[in-house]
């Protein structure tokens, strides 16, 4: 869908457009980080697009002529990286069922990984917080997106749970994948609650390999639970 509307963008005419800065090549992507941190912070329906055009010091007509609508930012926003954590996770497992039948915790740290990479930078962390806030938006936003970006490698999930613990009945399968995703978007979007209730000293936040850790063992317990 993205490689569509990029086609369709290098298409148009390159006749000078209102407010295109000269020179700057990756324009489009500096949009989109902006809107970002923009609708992970506000939402939706709370982000304009003046908002946007400002961060960026471009016109709202730049950025309807690169993604034609708000929802159309939105879309590419999201997109973009959740398409290409999508295609992480595959692969991952791709080479897990290829070395042989994996174990529930190699399965379960295959699909946390791509995303936990994400908090090493300011812009990663703002498309967590966009993707779990997305889960608050109204459901013709929020269901179209979330099935085009992760449908496929969900349900190769769901399957290979299902491979690894024959005994689980079909549905506690599909619970069970939703609660991790709904774990791991808790504990990777920065809601600084282990901030809050920790003792000073005891947590490190930027700890990332104690992070997925503790997702991978919580989740994990949880699939093989009787």
């Amino acid at each position: 869908m993205e490689e569509a509307m990029s086609q369709a963008s290098a298409k148009r005419p390159r006749q000078k457009g209102p407010g295109r800065p000269e020179g700057l090549s990756n324009i489009r992507d500096a949009i989109m980080d902006a809107a970002e941190s923009q609708f992970a912070e506000l939402g939706y329906a709370g982000t304009s697009l003046r908002e946007i055009a400002d961060a960026v010091n471009v016109t709202q007509a730049l950025i309807s002529y690169y993604f034609g609508s708000k929802y159309g930012l939105f879309q590419e926003t999201f997109l973009r990286r959740g398409l290409m954590i999508s295609t992480e996770r595959i692969e991952r497992l791709d080479a897990l069922l290829a070395a042989g039948k994996p174990t529930v915790r190699d399965i379960v740290r295959s699909f946390l990984s791509p995303t936990l990479a994400l908090r090493a930078t300011t812009q990663g962390r703002a498309f967590l917080r966009l993707q779990a806030r997305l889960h608050t938006e109204p459901p013709e936003i929020s269901y179209p997106l979330r099935s085009g970006a992760y449908g496929v490698s969900t349900q190769r999930y769901v399957d290979a749970i299902r491979l690894a613990l024959p005994h689980l009945r079909e549905l506690d399968a599909y619970w069970r994948v939703t609660l991790m995703v709904g774990t791991y978007l808790y504990a990777f979007s920065d809601t600084h609650r282990m901030e809050e209730m920790v003792p000073e000293g005891l947590y490190d936040p930027e700890d990332t390999e104690s992070l997925i850790d503790q997702v991978t063992r919580f989740v994990t317990g949880g699939f093989e639970a009787a």
